[in-house]
């Protein structure tokens, strides 16, 4: 046989050898523990959600799935140590609409979002329902924009913190109708609530978990939530039911892994992520602290993160909330 035959057949060979490599590869995978890392404090919805799409995949693989708490500089540390951490899919990011704001607000992150990591799938959506004191003369959306149309700068709104999402919702809010409101931050979304409820603030874009007990309690007025109805509150509308089709503000979570984490295994993870999302059990148990899954493709979810990133950048911009050192 001459030479430049063989080599053209142990080439072929290899080729073939490579091609089923990779599909061994995914279907071995994983072969011991895998950890999710939480850039959260334990027992928010962040937490809550990745808890129960780990009990999920632990299930599927026969195999631990660890949820480690990595805390600290406002979900920075966790996302570093992945984003450091070997490509093969054993670690993973829980990762958080802050990292979609960090990128206008922190000039010096250790890493680069959108080109470090790969998207696996979104998790849970977290709604924004706009709550405002009993005490206010308006029962709808409509009659707040009025109200603060007639009221420039009178009216006050809470947050839990410069820069979160429920600071950034009240900035788009104000974008959207052309209002003027004066923001108050606090440290944490406890103590925004409080305040709204002792009416030292009117109004509160509140995430869903914080604001659900105080509306089932009618302490609080909700007058729109986004992005969309909420099975255990009905009779709130949207947003865009409200006539502002434009708002769409809500916290998220999400999965990603290293950049170079094989496509293989990334397939996979998205795969048993998504299933794990679907399940009927999932749905109620994420319910109860007023989350929705959001299972989406890879495709889906990376699109979604550029377009998180440019809209609150936007929002930022317009707002002009300066930049954090």
């Amino acid at each position: 046989m001459p030479p430049h035959s063989r080599r053209t057949i142990l080439a072929a060979t290899a080729g073939l050898a490579a091609a089923h490599v990779l599909p061994a590869r995914a279907q071995s995978f994983p072969d011991r523990r895998v950890t999710l890392i939480v850039p959260f404090p334990p027992g928010g919805p962040v937490d809550l959600t990745a808890r129960e799409i780990g009990q999920k995949l632990s299930s599927y693989w026969n195999q631990p799935v660890i949820i480690e708490n990595r805390p600290g500089a406002d979900a920075v540390i966790g996302a570093q140590a992945v984003s450091k951490a070997a490509p093969d899919g054993y670690t993973m990011l829980v990762c958080a609409i802050h990292h979609s704001v960090h990128p206008s607000l922190k000039p010096n992150l250790p890493y680069n979002f959108l080109e470090d990591f790969l998207p696996i799938s979104g998790a849970g959506i977290f709604p924004i329902i706009v709550c405002a004191h009993p005490s206010l003369p308006f029962q709808d959306i409509k009659g707040l924009i009025a109200h603060a149309k007639a009221n420039p700068g009178k009216l006050s709104f809470g947050s839990a913190g410069m820069g979160g999402g429920t600071h950034l919702a009240g900035e788009l809010f104000k974008s959207i109708t052309g209002t003027d409101m004066l923001h108050v931050a606090h440290r944490g979304s406890a103590p925004a609530m409080a305040s709204l409820l002792g009416n030292h603030v009117q109004l509160m874009f509140a995430d869903g978990p914080t604001a659900v007990p105080q509306v089932e309690a009618k302490t609080v007025r909700a007058l729109g939530i986004s992005p969309a109805r909420l099975p255990l509150l009905p009779d709130i509308p949207t947003m865009a039911e409200a006539g502002l089709p434009t708002f769409d503000a809500h916290s998220w979570s999400g999965i990603v892994v290293p950049k170079g984490t094989p496509a293989d295994v990334v397939a996979k993870l998205n795969a048993d992520v998504v299933r794990a999302l679907k399940e009927p059990d999932t749905s109620e148990r994420l319910l109860r602290f007023a989350a929705q899954p959001a299972p989406m493709s890879t495709e889906q979810f990376g699109a979604f993160l550029k377009a998180e990133t440019a809209k609150w950048a936007a929002v930022i911009k317009a707002a002009n909330i300066p930049m954090q050192q």
